[in-house]
């Protein structure tokens, strides 16, 4: 070393040791290396720098794909409502719900005040001032914001009516008052519109008295209230708006008019339309008494096509003679004079016309009845009964003395008695409850046979006349019934699916339907045995997922675009569809998709509604809210396998209630529908009354293989006990029942299970051997199986709301 020469002393911190080798990672030290993060046994290997940087990048290139697609989506949607971009004639429709028939709420004065912010000539505002009304439809034109709104008056409280305009409208103003706090009514209506069309665009607004206008000191405290009260239902509202003000109403103006709806529907396969007013709907009659209906409107959602059918909700389905062209609106005609010189009648080519594979109205198939050799009778035969039924009216009767004739009406004959206990209920399976016969009863079982008899004359068609019991006692009749509903309510939470079995009846009769399982979850069911012939009228898709996909994606590319604006013409519409409209209301027509016409066996991902007490019957009449489509259903209700699995043998267990806070699937015939649909179930009150919301889902893929099979528990107590075998009684009480479900597993409530050795005795006393020594405070049970079957959905109509008098208000306007 030099003398020259000067060097650093080594601190020691750039210093880095090797990591520690193991040759063995235990599974606790890679799970607390993991995080809770999946691992495999090999332990964990650093990312190369270059892969993380790729990685990096990928993502970083799909976050930008989002926006940018987001923002075109955007952008479109201002195309699709912009005057200048030229699709001034499609208006934004706005649907305005008065949320209590309230006099401090007035639908008409809440829009008046809004008029005048939308740039409307001083004479055109006049005019639109003149013909408003508390509810109603209106074409208006807003050319300070240059665009157009369709705005629908809706009565209060009309939940039907609220439905169909919302799955239509690009916004939904809640309209409440600052007086008068929302009744449970509200509520309800607010809770319908939140489970069918949770993603609608809400704006929420205020109306104040004209004798009682909003103070400073309690504005913000009513805006503050009313907000959290919407964000129950609708989190995604901002702000409460008002239009009691030229301010405000600007304000709410800008928000309808400039803002584009966060929820755009232009993925959406399924159009549709609404009527350009009442003069934009037509009917022409035909040769064979039904007509052609033509509706003027735009193309919304997806593309509309000929081929498929169109559902007029509370109708049904309809097939589409053509689509035309449509002359330019009056409100672009207004916008835009130089459209006046267009030859308006001038003759065009249609846009879209059937063709060859077009849908038609064929729901179901036609079963051939004689392909199990099954006898048809004859013309002959028919005549003859016929024949024979009407000179049969008067007939005699034997009948214990004393009867009249319309006690003797309801009294079975010998051969009716016969054939009734063979083919039992709708489900094959009687109701036993309460019939038992009780040892007091059984001695006195002969001396019905010596009761003195007399033939007494019955009419048959006054034996059908139907007779009201009094106030009194029909009333306590239904108190009674409301008991006794509440009572197997009880029952079923405390002992599900267990029975009493019929003494005066042999269990291998009574249960003949049902069989056992060696597990519920595992043990093979045929989904094809023993099948009703409605099974023979629906449809069945092999792969319903992969067919749903092509047919959207046909849809999208189909048919004619939207932001059309044409005149849909459909054949073979009854009068009593235009006649029965009401024009204060808007006309709405939604296109279906293909093969959504045809019937099978559909299913219903459903959550009772908390706030609905009353319990749910399964087989219960409730109204299905599934998209536009309503019918009156009688639901079958099953348990739902966590992660939408069919399970191994795809069998399901039935729930003879709907039970609060689980999932659950509703099965029923109907019609299918392609997609995740939402859908409610609502109980009709009666007309004038606002329906209760029971449950709200979504659709699931249908599937006539599922099997949705009940459940009985037949119960036993233990008599005599040897360790593991011990004698039972009291769940047979015949020999020969014993015999017949000797094959079946038994189990006990403690969890041990066990089989029939033997029958002991006449009473249906047996010995069985258990896994484990069983104790005398449990209980053994049987459980038994027989499979359900849905019953046909029938169309719903909604009540026609009455007419609502007008309300005559001469309100002064000037625009400043």
């Amino acid at each position: 070393m030099g003398a020259g020469e000067h060097h650093h002393r080594s601190t020691g911190l750039k210093q880095s040791n090797k990591g520690f080798k193991s040759k063995h990672a235990s599974k606790g030290s890679l799970k607390a290396a993991a995080k809770g993060k999946p691992v495999s046994m090999a332990a964990p290997t650093k990312p190369h720098k270059n892969l993380t940087a790729s990685s990096k990048k990928a993502r970083l290139n799909a976050q930008a794909q989002k926006r940018e697609m987001k923002r075109k989506t955007v952008v479109e949607d201002i195309k699709f409502f912009s005057t200048s971009s030229g699709g001034g004639h499609v208006p934004r429709i706005v649907s305005i719900v008065p949320l209590l028939p309230s006099p401090s709420l007035s639908p008409r004065r809440f829009l008046a005040n809004l008029l005048p912010t939308l740039g409307l000539p001083e004479h055109e505002l006049e005019s639109v001032l003149s013909a408003l009304g508390e509810r109603g439809s209106y074409h208006l034109r807003a050319p300070r914001f240059k665009t157009n709104l369709q705005i629908n008056l809706l009565p209060p409280l009309a939940v039907w009516q609220t439905l169909d305009a919302a799955l239509v409208s690009d916004y939904v103003v809640l309209l409440t008052s600052s007086t008068d706090e929302v009744q449970l009514e509200g509520e309800a209506v607010l809770r319908c519109l939140q489970a069918q069309v949770g993603g609608v665009e809400i704006v929420s607004c205020v109306q104040a008295p004209e004798d009682k206008p909003l103070e400073p000191s309690t504005k913000n405290l009513i805006h503050k209230s009313l907000l959290s009260f919407t964000r129950y239902f609708f989190p995604n509202v901002e702000k409460i708006h008002s239009s009691d003000t030229p301010a405000e109403a600007a304000l709410l103006a800008r928000a309808l008019c400039e803002a584009v709806p966060s929820t755009s529907r232009s993925d959406d396969a399924r159009a549709y339309m609404v009527a350009e007013g009442s003069d934009g709907v037509r009917w022409t009659e035909a040769a064979d008494g039904n007509g052609h209906l033509e509706v003027v409107g735009t193309v919304r959602g997806g593309c509309l096509s000929a081929d498929r059918l169109v559902h007029l909700p509370g109708y049904g389905d309809f097939q589409v003679e053509s689509i035309m062209p449509a002359p330019p609106s009056s409100l672009l005609l207004a916008a835009r004079p130089h459209h006046n010189s267009m030859s308006i009648d001038a003759p065009s080519a249609p846009l879209s016309i059937p063709s060859e594979s077009a849908d038609d109205l064929t729901a179901t198939n036609v079963p051939d009845l004689m392909a199990n050799e099954q006898t048809w009778p004859t013309e002959e035969e028919m005549a003859h009964s016929v024949t024979a039924s009407n000179q049969d009216e008067r007939r005699l009767k034997r009948v214990p003395k004393g009867t009249s004739a319309y006690q003797a009406a309801w009294i079975m004959d010998d051969e009716q008695e016969g054939q009734a206990s063979d083919d039992e209920d709708e489900d094959g399976d009687l109701e036993m409850d309460g019939d038992e016969e009780t040892e007091a009863e059984a001695p006195y079982r002969g001396e019905e046979e010596e009761e003195e008899t007399e033939e007494i004359e019955l009419d048959s068609r006054r034996s059908e006349l139907h007779r009201d019991l009094d106030p009194e006692q029909e009333e306590a009749e239904y108190e009674a019934y409301l008991k006794e509903r509440e009572k197997a309510h009880r029952d079923d939470q405390l002992f599900p699916d267990e029975i009493d079995t019929p003494r005066h009846i042999p269990a291998k009769t009574r249960f003949q339907r049902y069989r056992g399982l060696k597990s519920f979850r595992t043990s093979p069911w045929d989904p094809y045995e023993n099948l009703p012939v409605d099974y023979a009228k629906i449809f069945q898709f092999e792969n319903f997922v992969g067919t749903g996909r092509r047919i959207e994606r046909d849809a999208r590319e189909q048919g004619v675009k939207a932001g059309t604006r044409v005149v849909l013409v459909l054949k073979n519409v009854p009068k009593a569809v235009f006649d029965d409209r009401d024009p204060a209301l808007p006309f709405i027509l939604h296109g279906l998709l293909q093969h959504e016409h045809k019937q099978s066996v559909v299913h219903f991902l459903v959550q009772r509604n908390t706030e609905y007490t009353e319990p749910v019957k399964a087989k219960d009449p409730l109204v299905l809210c599934a998209g536009p489509r309503r019918y009156v259903v009688r639901p079958l209700y099953s348990q739902h396998i966590r992660g939408g699995g069919k399970g191994v043998n795809n069998v399901h267990k039935s729930e003879k209630f709907l039970r609060p806070g689980a999932a659950t699937v509703a099965t029923t015939f109907g019609p299918v529908s392609f997609g995740k649909t939402p859908v409610v179930l609502l109980k009709d009150n009666g007309e004038g009354e606002v329906p209760s919301l029971v449950a709200m889902g979504s659709s699931m893929p249908p599937d006539p293989t599922r099997i949705i099979a009940k459940r009985i528990v037949l119960t036993g107590h233990p008599f005599k006990i040897h360790k593991k075998t011990a004698t039972i009684r009291y769940m047979f009480f015949e020999r020969d029942d014993v015999e017949y479900f000797k094959s079946v597993e038994l189990h006990t409530k403690y969890g041990r299970i066990g089989h029939i050795q033997e029958p002991l005795g006449t009473h249906g006393y047996f010995k069985a051997h258990f896994d484990g020594p069983i104790g005398a405070m449990d209980t053994i049970c049987m459980s038994l199986y027989k499979r359900q079957f849905p019953k046909w959905a029938e169309d719903y109509r909604a009540p026609r709301i009455a007419a609502v008098e007008v309300v005559e208000q001469q309100d002064e306007m000037e625009i400043e």
